[in-house]
């Protein structure tokens, strides 16, 4: 599932106005907290470890209404610790997340 432009890039511009480098600042924490999300999924080893760090994903797509990864948080929130589909999909995602 690839990164879609929309919402997300609209609620940073909203929250950094014209300054190119909070814009900067923001996407890269953004960037960070996602793929802090993701390493955490790829280390759980039982449900409740899962689906915290799911719920944390959803949470950080939902506070910028990034509709695709909320998909793919409520498709780990559905899978089993470790699901290789979902983790390859989330990196997926964050490979392609656009960081200018």
């Amino acid at each position: 599932m690839a990164y879609e432009a929309g919402a997300l890039d609209a609620t940073l511009a909203a929250a950094a106005g014209d300054d190119p480098v909070l814009m900067r600042e923001l996407r890269a924490s953004f960037h960070e907290s996602l793929a802090r999300q993701i390493d955490l999924l790829r280390r759980a080893r039982c449900d409740g470890n899962w689906e915290v760090a799911a719920m944390r994903l959803k949470g950080l797509a939902a506070s910028f209404q990034v509709w695709p990864l909320i998909a793919l948080a409520d498709q780990a929130l559905d899978g089993a610790p470790g699901d290789p589909v979902v983790l390859r999909q989330l990196q997926a995602f964050l490979d392609e997340f656009p960081m200018g």
